[in-house]
Parts: structure tokens; C-alpha cells; sequence
């Protein structure tokens, strides 16, 4: 089979920076190569047209139409023409596409589509309880109802979105993100800095940051010696309108506890896996998720994890055996989970096992590009 994934990002220099979804998109790319598929990723918003091979992956690189006032139509009208013109060409079989912004909106499409449901902006803003402009939330409807199918990362975000679009007689299947599980080794678990506690995500309201002060000033008066590391890209903040989260976020931190806190921004990955197994605990306070490419990355590297505990993460952490799962806002509970691993050595060498365990079943990326390919091939049929 010949898959194409339309996508904004793709982690590859030539094609700028990336974050969760294009992590999945190339994991599951890779899987699929593997199974004898051939692959090509068309990414938009590129400084220029391109093609070019990563590691059997044909990349190809679009540059989007400048026009004032009408660029977002004609980068889709360009997007149709290359998608349609592959299709007669017999160079694709099927596209898969993401739901945020609606980028399949005002296309028609000759190949059969199918959406997956990373998280769109009508889902962020239903979590969230925040204002959505009106034409988002058209334009993402309007890529929906062009799709033959959907995938969803977890049975809780295809559900929501399926009332929120309203979304009847077309097939949602749940296909969680998967990783190539070799490349998320940790030969010692139990060798880590004492009292590191590991953030890695956008800094940004949404994935909770603004809790992490409280947060770690009560871990901080158990464990005076307790550091809080971040990693990820800053963001502006929605509701004040700042450039800078990180800006805000540093003076709700007490200044004794702020002396404990590092900000290492966005920085290589193979750096972040070097973090993950340095850090005694992962912290995930996130308000708004599909999934969450980095819970998992950790879970496989044998990290106790304390994530939010909402319905998408019980379909990732079973609560108190492969991690815990507690409300954000709950500060006293999140501290004393955070606590209890830092106390005890057993406890959190339990919770890094069995955290592991459940990815090699759940996550597994061979055994997830195989329940891809079979559903891209009800489609085709």
C-alpha cells in the first residue's frame, strides 16, 4: 500500500521544528515502511517546495501560496492539485490528515481521506472552556465531513470529537500513538539524580505549568534539596495576552524555590532522553491532551510518572500500578504522589516496570502499524 500523511510539522531539520504529532507521524511512517508500505509525507508551511528521502520516508516539502487575504484557500487548492495529481499517478492509495485548523477544508479530494484526531481546535477550546473564533471551528468541520474515516489517539478524544462535530454513521477507531520501542531503552532505572523532577512539554496553560509552583513549593518542604527541570517551547498565554509563559510562570514560583527551577527550553531530543533518565520522576499537569507523545516516552524509560486524570490518561496509566493520576489542581495530592516516589525506591522501581510493561503492550509501534495498515485497507476496498 502507498500511505500519504498531510501534516504542519515532521522532526527533520530541513523541515523546522516539531512536536507531538509529527513525532507519531514519522514513529508510525517508520512502522509501516517495514511492513512493506510505501510512505510519502507532504508537509505544508515550508520555506520551500522539496523532496527528499529520510530513512526511506519520501518527505516532501510545501511551501505555502502568499496571497493577502486568501492564502489559506489557495494553499489548499495547491495542497488538492499535488494530492490529486500523486492519486492518478498511482503514487498514493490513501491520505490521512490531522484535524487541527480543518487543512482538508475547500479540498475535493479524489483519494479517499481519513482524519486523525490529534486534537483540533474545537476539541483544545471544549476542554479548556474557552472561546473559539467561529471560522476554526468551520473550517475544521468542514475538513470533517470530507472524511471517509477517523482514527483517534484514545476512545475519549474520538468520542468528544464525535459530539462535538457531530460526526454520525462514519467509523472512529481508536489507534493510540506507538513508539520503536528500542530507541526508548533505560539498561538502569534505578540510577538517576535523587530529587530531580522532569517537566518536558510546551510551556503553555493548557499542560498545566501554572500548577507546577504550588506544586513544587510542598514538595519543597519535604525535600528541601527537590529540583524542577523544563523542557519544551515557550508559548504565549492566552488569557493575559503575554509573549511568554515562562515569564508568568516564573513569578508565581517562591524566589527560594525559583532557585531550584531550570528552564531549558526546546532543546534535541537525544538531550531529552538523557533528562528522562537523570530525572527520579516525570511530571505531566496537563488540562488538555489526546494522548501525550512524552507520558509514554517516559513510561517506556521506567519512569514513575504523575500525570492529570483525565479520561484520556486512564486509557495510559492504570492509577497506583503503572502511575499515578491525580487533578492538577489537587496541589496537596500532587505533592504527596511526588513525595511517596521520592521516599520510597521500591515503590517507584514498581511504577518504572510496570509503566514499561503496559507500553510494550499498548504502544508497541509494530504492533500499531499493523492495526493502521488493516484499517487503511477497509478504506481502499
Amino acid at each position: 500500500m502507498k500511505i500519504a500523511f498531510l501534516t504542519p510539522e515532521y522532526p527533520h531539520y530541513k523541515t523546522g521544528n516539531s512536536g507531538g504529532i509529527g513525532t507519531s507521524i514519522k514513529n508510525l511512517a517508520l512502522g509501516l515502511i517495514k511492513q512493506g508500505c510505501s510512505v510519502r509525507i507532504l508537509v505544508y508551511g515550508q520555506k520551500e517546495d522539496a523532496v527528499f528521502e529520510d530513512n526511506g520516508i519520501c518527505v516532501q516539502q510545501i511551501q505555502n501560496v502568499k496571497r493577502k487575504g486568501i492564502s489559506w484557500y489557495l494553499t489548499r487548492k495547491k495542497l488538492q492539485r499535488i494530492l490529486n495529481t500523486l492519486y492518478e499517478n498511482q503514487e498514493i492509495d490513501i491520505v490521512e490528515a490531522p484535524d487541527w485548523t480543518g487543512i482538508t477544508s475547500f479540498m475535493k479530494l479524489k483519494i479517499p481521506l481519513v482524519i486523525r484526531f490529534h486534537g483540533s481546535d474545537t476539541y483544545f477550546c471544549h476542554l479548556e472552556n474557552r472561546h473559539q473564533k467561529l471560522k476554526n471551528f468551520w473550517f475544521e468541520k468542514l475538513a470533517v465531513q470530507k472524511a471517509k474515516a477517523f482514527i483517534a489517539p484514545t476512545t475519549f478524544a474520538g468520542e468528544v470529537s464525535r459530539k462535538l462535530f457531530g460526526i454520525k454513521n462514519k467509523i472512529i477507531k481508536t489507534i493510540h500513538y506507538g513508539l520503536e520501542l528500542n530507541k526508548f531503552e533505560n539498561l538502569n532505572p534505578g540510577v538517576y539524580e535523587k530529587g530531580l523532577i522532569l517537566y518536558i512539554g510546551t510551556i503553555i496553560r493548557k499542560k498545566g505549568v501554572y500548577e507546577l509552583s504550588e506544586i513544587f513549593n510542598l514538595v519543597r518542604k519535604q525535600h528541601p534539596e527537590a529540583k524542577l527541570i523544563l523542557i519544551g517551547e515557550d508559548s504565549s498565554d492566552i488569557a493575559t495576552q503575554s509573549q511568554s509563559t515562562w515569564h508568568l510562570l516564573q513569578q508565581q514560583f517562591q524566589s527560594e524555590d525559583l532557585e531550584k527551577v531550570s528552564y531549558l527550553g526546546k532543546i534535541p531530543y537525544h538531550e531529552v532522553q538523557s533528562y528522562i533518565k537523570k530525572a527520579q520522576v516525570c511530571v505531566f499537569p496537563t488540562f488538555a491532551e489526546t494522548l501525550g507523545m512524552v507520558t509514554i516516552e517516559s513510561m517506556a524509560m521506567q519512569k514513575p510518572i504523575v500525570n492529570s486524570n483525565f479520561d484520556w490518561a486512564k486509557e495510559l496509566i492504570i492509577d497506583g500500578e503503572s502511575g499515578f493520576l491525580v487533578y492538577p489542581k489537587n496541589h496537596i495530592e500532587y505533592a504527596a504522589k511526588i513525595n511517596a516516589i521520592l521516599e520510597d525506591n521500591l515503590l517507584a522501581k514498581q511504577l518504572g516496570e510496570n509503566a514499561r510493561k503496559r507500553v510494550e503492550n499498548l504502544f508497541d509501534i509494530e504492533k500499531i502499524s499493523r492495526e493502521n495498515l488493516r484499517f487503511y485497507e477497509t478504506l481502499i476496498k
